[in-house]
């Protein structure tokens, strides 16, 4: 089967289609047919050596897929040949960026009706991650005001929507574009900013009569993140998810004490260890999706071939929405 690869850390072209065995399954597995790879800023870490944790060499990025089950293992039960599903990849033996991979079959996600194969790669990490940010870590309460920077991102634009049905007061948006800004609006922003502004620290501000945000969602990373902090009402949680920028962030406990302010972080994997939790969550997510609460949005589907262009594409800040890959 054809994948993509690398076999060293480094920008983009160290991304190389090769040709693997295509998988076989273990008594709790399947093999799926690929028809749509979520594209991620964690496929981008990994590939420069910096995800939260080690990858091994060579490795085949991809976390989040949607296809078609056609094989399935010995004591397979929940699942069978021909459905349709989306699930995130977590065994050794998983290939995202390929034709073919292996799944758990209890991680496993049936295609609500309605929705494709691209949309539905939306749904796993980015959809889960704006879950749990806002919900589980951020602990949104009814009428508080969210931040959420790079809202049209593939989760900000998930989050913009989610802090409205969540009960949110006011969603603040940052995006860098004017087109972006639009996109945030379209789905439920109330206070569009363009943090590419040198005063946006102060509009933000500014938007909420001085007091300051009760959630923030950031994963950007250095200069962004101490920006963000000033940003946080008293009693403000600050949820860090990532760091696109590549920077590392510095933080004085002690500042926290004054206004009782908190900074969090959020590794999807760890959510994934609590099953009733992950269930629970999805159950809610699906809900919404199918009652047309909640859209996807696909900025770009690109096939398997064009990885390289794909990840520049991300890493420069200009794409909206999910960006997918086709084998």
């Amino acid at each position: 089967m054809k994948a993509v690869q690398f076999t060293k850390y480094g920008g983009p072209e160290v991304l190389e289609i090769v040709e693997l065995e295509k998988p076989t399954p273990e008594e709790n597995e399947v093999v799926i047919e690929i028809k749509a790879i979520g594209v991620n800023y964690a496929d981008t870490a990994r590939r420069e050596g910096q995800y939260v944790v080690p990858t091994p060499l060579p490795f085949v990025p991809g976390a989040e897929v949607a296809g078609v089950v056609v094989e399935v293992g010995s004591a397979v039960t929940s699942i069978e040949v021909g459905a349709k599903v989306v699930t995130l990849l977590g065994t050794k033996k998983a290939t995202g960026y390929a034709e073919y991979t292996i799944a758990d079959e209890r991680g496993l996600i049936p295609l609500p009706d309605g929705v494709d194969f691209n949309e539905a790669v939306a749904l796993p990490l980015q959809g889960l991650s704006a879950y749990h940010v806002l919900k589980t870590m951020g602990r949104l309460e009814e009428g508080e005001t969210v931040l959420v920077h790079a809202a049209a991102g593939g989760v900000g634009t998930i989050a913009v929507q989610l802090a409205k049905l969540f009960g949110a007061g006011k969603v603040i948006a940052t995006a860098s574009t004017k087109e972006k800004l639009d996109l945030a609006k379209e789905l439920g922003a109330d206070v569009l900013i363009n943090y590419t502004e040198d005063d946006w620290v102060e509009q933000v501000k500014a938007a909420t009569g001085g007091k300051g945000v009760d959630v923030a969602l950031e994963m950007v990373g250095g200069k962004v993140f101490n920006q963000t902090m000033e940003c946080l009402a008293t009693f403000g949680r600050l949820v860090v998810f990532g760091a696109a920028s590549g920077e590392q962030s510095k933080l004085n406990p002690s500042l926290l004490m004054g206004r009782n302010q908190s900074v969090i972080g959020f590794f999807l994997p760890q959510i994934m260890r609590k099953p009733a939790l992950l269930q629970q969550s999805l159950i809610e997510l699906l809900t919404y999706l199918q009652k047309g609460q909640l859209k996807l949005i696909v900025g770009g589907v690109y096939p398997l071939d064009d990885a390289v262009n794909v990840h520049k594409l991300l890493q420069s800040r200009q794409t909206q929405g999910k960006l997918v890959l086709v084998p």
